[in-house]
């Protein structure tokens, strides 16, 4: 059985995950210890997802981030592809019954 902690771990990794793999701004994808770089944006992914964003928004957001929190600039049309990937996760904390 899957508690809502549980779900809530699998989906900050998967989140994780992309964003290390398909975003990585930075370059730090092949670094072993910097596998938590981006975990200070998934709370901020997360609740676009959860929300139902479309991926034209979950774009502009890691945009956003990019240029405010890393001081770098891109253009969200540059990371729709991220931002598709990100919103096609199953981001509901269901637990045993369907419950929600």
């Amino acid at each position: 059985m899957t508690t809502r902690e549980e779900r809530a771990h699998e989906i900050q990794a998967q989140i994780r995950e992309i964003l290390l793999r398909d975003w990585d701004p930075i370059g730090v994808r092949d670094e072993a210890r910097a596998r938590d770089e981006y975990d200070s944006y998934i709370g901020g992914v997360y609740r676009l997802l959860a929300s139902g964003a479309a991926p034209q928004s979950v774009a502009e957001h890691l945009a956003h981030v990019e240029a405010e929190q890393m001081g770098l600039g891109v253009s969200a049309d540059k990371l729709m592809d991220v931002a598709t990937k990100l919103c096609a996760l199953d981001v509901k904390l269901r637990i045993a019954g369907g419950a929600v």
